[in-house]
């Protein structure tokens, strides 16, 4: 773990690995949305309704996944002080907050013919709710902290990564929620080693799922790239003008 917290190795994998989780990704996802939405079979109840589940739960994983990121990343930063693990949190936040609110979305249209209403408040959607306005709040103590500066900031940023530990309770109550209290949400069709679901919609949706996460995992790197060559130039500058300050003391 400590090998990759450092920045030039991480630069040499990502540089390959970017386009790669990228392209494959988008691949996966282009072929599992095509096949459930012109080949697959309809439901028996919900009918034509059913194929936004390649769109509406691969985005439900991520929303989750990307907060879980943030907490793990988060963690590493606190404990062991890893340079990246502050930058991986940071380039979570914002595809993670665009996987739940196209989850909600989603799920607010599917709803719709299913439950007779746009939005309930149920323990489902309402915690997917909760953990959309975390990533907002989270990307604004971000760049407040930022903004901030060096000295201010650094207090900030812990700030920031124990937010994002604290946030990660929420997971948990969206995984359960269905479970937990009276809702119209339908209870998880896939659980660990079985599968309630037809192979004519399982296969697809598990494409789907891992082509939606490599393009996940893809803009995460794009963004730590794009993150730490923001933080090597502006280190730079400073270094230049701490130069040129001492330059100019001395005359």
């Amino acid at each position: 773990m400590h090998g990759f917290a450092n920045p030039a190795r991480f630069l040499r994998i990502a540089r390959w690995a970017t386009p790669l989780c990228l392209l494959l990704g988008v691949a996966l996802a282009a072929l599992s949305m095509g096949w459930g939405v012109f080949f697959g079979p309809a439901d028996a109840l919900q009918g034509d309704t059913v194929r936004i589940v390649y769109l509406h739960v691969p985005t439900a994983w991520l929303g989750m996944g990307g907060w879980s990121t943030i907490a793990i990343a988060s963690f590493c930063e606190i404990v062991w002080r890893h340079p990246l693990a502050g930058m991986a949190a940071r380039a979570a936040a914002l595809p993670g907050a665009v996987f739940a609110a196209i989850c909600l979305i989603t799920g607010s249209i599917w709803g719709r013919p299913a439950w007779g209403t746009w939005w309930v408040w149920d323990g489902r959607l309402t915690s997917m709710l909760v953990l959309f306005f975390l990533y907002c709040g989270y990307m604004a103590l971000d760049a407040a902290a930022r903004g901030q500066g060096q000295g201010a900031g650094q207090g900030q940023s812990r700030m920031t990564a124990l937010f994002g530990l604290v946030g990660a309770v929420n997971i948990p109550v969206i995984h359960y929620s269905v479970t937990w209290w009276n809702s119209l949400h339908q209870p998880p069709s896939i659980t660990m080693g079985k599968s309630a679901m037809a192979a004519a919609f399982l296969w697809p949706l598990l494409v789907a799922v891992l082509g939606y996460s490599l393009i996940f995992g893809g803009v995460v790197l794009a963004r730590m790239r794009t993150i730490l060559a923001d933080e090597q130039a502006e280190a730079r500058l400073r270094r230049k003008a701490m130069r040129a300050s001492s330059d100019a003391e001395g005359w």
